[in-house]
């Protein structure tokens, strides 16, 4: 992985385009998640490179099935929230590239908390 040139072309996300072919293949059964392909932080270091986000927002199961298939460590899982809905975070990577899969879900006002 290399970071990522302010005069980037989109050639530069031929890795990510692919890792997110190589994934639908191999997952075709889990839950549609909302996918984008952009800059990403590398898990472990300091650089951006392109990768993918993934996004479930049908509930923390659907979340756990892809954070299983794609092996992320549940360790590394940070849990934020704002308002009414908080979300999961899992970093890591897929076929070299790295991942951002979040899990939304309702979460109570902050003053209930």
């Amino acid at each position: 992985m290399t970071t990522i040139e302010t005069h980037a072309t989109a050639a530069d996300q031929v890795n990510a385009v692919g890792a997110l072919l190589a994934l639908l293949t191999t997952h075709a059964n889990l839950p549609a998640p909302d996918l984008h392909v952009k800059l990403t932080a590398v898990p472990g270091t300091h650089e951006w490179a392109w990768g993918l986000y993934i996004a479930l927002h049908e509930g923390l199961g659907q979340f756990e099935q892809w954070r299983a298939a794609l092996g992320l460590d549940p360790a590394a899982i940070e849990q934020k929230h704002h308002g009414t809905t908080g979300w999961l975070i899992a970093p890591g990577t897929h076929c070299g590239v790295p991942v951002e899969l979040y899990g939304f879900y309702p979460n109570a006002p902050d003053d209930e908390q």
